[in-house]
């Protein structure tokens, strides 16, 4: 059987996950690959959760990463990256937004936001990346970039040939953006060491 790599992003709504997963989804057919992916957008529209499983081999069966089967989790947001644990297993590489984005009902006082989530990344996970993602997509040119800049970082750890990445990112973002895109993927490219 074929080894099969198995993505997921995570994060909460707005935030370009969508986009991210057809990005990396038509970087696998490219290369003559079969990818299945699968998206759950809980409330997504007033920033809740959305979660989206890409899972990229020679023939892939199922779209869903069973337990612990992560090869690398693309993490949005800081605390979206403590919900999705359970997919988390040793060989997880991990990149993550080094960004808070405050839910609702922490804002009314109903929960509150964990604390110290970079003690918690330290103690519980192998390999993982914090990314100031944010931060460099407004060094590109908007905010809104900050999904290219993680999947910068994630193709820099994936090993595809660079330029299929940025050919897929240049024609998926819309042309007065292709500047501003390819700067942030730059960006998150050499945010992250081998």
């Amino acid at each position: 059987m074929s080894k099969i790599t198995n993505i997921l992003i995570a994060g909460v709504g707005g935030q370009g996950i969508l986009l991210a997963s057809e990005i990396l989804s038509e970087i696998a057919l490219r290369l003559g690959l079969d990818v299945k992916k699968s998206e759950v957008h809980g409330m997504a529209q007033r920033g809740g959760s959305v979660v989206s499983h890409v899972r990229i081999g020679e023939k892939v069966f199922s779209p869903l990463i069973a337990q612990g089967a992560s090869d690398f989790l693309l993490s949005f947001e800081k605390m979206e990256t403590l919900r999705w644990q359970g997919l988390i297993g040793p060989q997880t590489v991990s990149i993550i937004n080094d960004t808070r984005i405050v839910p609702t009902n922490v804002n009314v006082g109903i929960d509150s936001y964990p604390e110290d989530l970079d003690a918690y990344f330290q103690q519980n996970m192998k390999k993982y990346f914090l990314v100031d993602a944010s931060q460099l997509a407004t060094e590109a040119g908007t905010i809104k970039a900050t999904n290219v800049v993680l999947i910068g970082s994630l193709a820099r750890l994936m090993h595809y040939d660079k330029q299929i990445w940025l050919d897929v990112i240049q024609e998926k973002v819309p042309p007065k953006t292709v500047a501003v895109n390819t700067k942030a993927f730059e960006l998150g490219y050499n945010a992250v060491a081998q």
